[in-house]
């Protein structure tokens, strides 16, 4: 085994990536429960690749007979109902995953200097999930993912000049049909997943380049031994790799207790009218996205303007791009922050999941003015940032890391 792996050193970097990326990266020590989720966004990557290559052996792209093949592998394929339900609860809980990792670097500050480019490769790589969940979202040919795609679509006629131009080029025709069924297929099932997966290989290395954040927002590079070898880090591999396993044994239980039990879970995961096939001819009573895009979807139907409703829609997904440059507090951690911006950020994170909860429900005037109400405080968040986030009193900083 030696000698192949010296025979395979001499044509190929394993041991040195391996050393690099793992065996000899090393983490800060005290890294807690919100560390956990990095690791299982590659744990629901897989499992998206692993099954979506499985349904794609008995899915047909077809507008007549997509919604029968889906039909097909859940009653008639071997353990495709297993394979379906894997596939669509990983969707959802791919975003319960990176929610919850964007909120950890909003609590300790893990888009601060020197990990800027580290977190716009992450929110690249969240607008290329938000990309392959809405393509795929189509492919099922129910009720819901054919109006949802036809709202959707349409939304782009808002935009000057080019609208109905774009429209037409992303439908491929006057309305969704067979060729945009087809092109949303190839597109969800090898371009998509190839720039998804180059950019999560570039946010790891630029993540092992500058080295990984911690709950005290503490830079261990700057104290090291005299080997080089930082004192407040331990090696990646076995100390992180081992702790993550007992996090993905749990988050698997959770996983597999929806998959079996309840992967519809009441119609948040897998829509009730999605179990309708497609008829153009008949228009759902409310239409809705998935849970996960339901807090952008509610900013839409904020703004009375069909163009400034698209305009706000796409600013609050862009806008946490500049989210490096808008903080303009010294200190990382939330540890070591005044109470000012922990209030402001549970205010934000309560706006957020009550623009989720008002997009699911149908737009009555109630519903409407306090979507208008929250849009605002979700904007104040970050547009207000540069004067909060330096009227904000800080506690010291420690020098090193420390244990709480």
């Amino acid at each position: 085994m030696n000698r192949l792996l010296e025979w395979i050193d001499d044509r190929f970097p394993l041991t040195k990536l391996w050393n690099e990326h793992l065996a000899k990266y090393y983490a800060p020590k005290n890294f807690n429960f919100w560390y956990f989720f990095g690791s299982l966004a590659l744990v629901v990557l897989i499992n998206q690749f692993v099954t979506g290559i499985w349904l794609t052996m008995s899915y047909k792209p077809d507008a007549a007979k997509a919604f029968e093949s889906v039909e097909y592998i859940m009653r008639d394929t071997s353990w495709g109902w297993l394979i379906r339900y894997l596939h669509s609860t990983g969707a959802s809980a791919f975003f319960i995953v990176i929610y919850l990792h964007m909120f950890r670097g909003l609590m300790y500050g893990s888009y601060k200097q020197p990990r800027e480019l580290l977190w716009m490769t992450g929110m690249f790589i969240y607008l290329c999930l938000m990309a392959e969940a809405f393509l795929g979202y189509l492919l099922p040919w129910g009720q819901m993912s054919y109006w949802g795609a036809q709202v959707i679509i349409s939304l782009f006629g808002a935009i000057p000049y080019i609208g109905d131009t774009l429209t037409l080029w992303i439908r491929g025709d006057y309305v969704v049909s067979d060729v945009t069924l087809n092109r949303f297929f190839s597109f969800h099932v090898i371009a998509v997943p190839i720039a998804l997966l180059a950019l999560v290989m570039v946010h790891v290395i630029a993540l092992h380049e500058v080295g990984s954040n911690n709950p005290d927002g503490v830079e261990i590079k700057k104290h090291k031994d005299k080997n080089g070898i930082p004192l407040d880090g331990i090696p990646f591999h076995p100390y992180y790799t081992v702790k993550d396993i007992v996090g993905v044994i749990v988050f698997l239980i959770f996983f597999l207790a929806i998959v079996f039990f309840w992967p519809e879970m009441n119609g948040y995961f897998l829509e009730h009218n999605n179990f309708i096939p497609a008829n153009p001819s008949v228009t759902p009573e409310h239409i809705a996205p998935v849970w996960y895009f339901t807090p952008f979807y509610a900013i839409l139907r904020a703004i009375p303007d069909k163009l400034f409703g698209v305009i706000a829609m796409g600013a609050a997904v862009l806008i946490l791009f500049l989210l490096p440059w808008l903080d303009r507090n010294p200190v990382k951690s939330i540890r070591y922050r005044g109470t000012l911006y922990k209030w402001i950020l549970g205010i934000f994170i309560v706006s957020f999941l009550a623009l989720g909860w008002l997009g699911m429900q149908p737009p009555t005037p109630a519903y409407t003015m306090f979507s208008r109400i929250f849009t605002v405080i979700y904007f104040a968040f970050f547009l207000l940032m540069p004067i909060y986030s330096k009227l904000d009193k800080t506690k010291p900083v420690p020098d090193r890391v420390t244990y709480k």
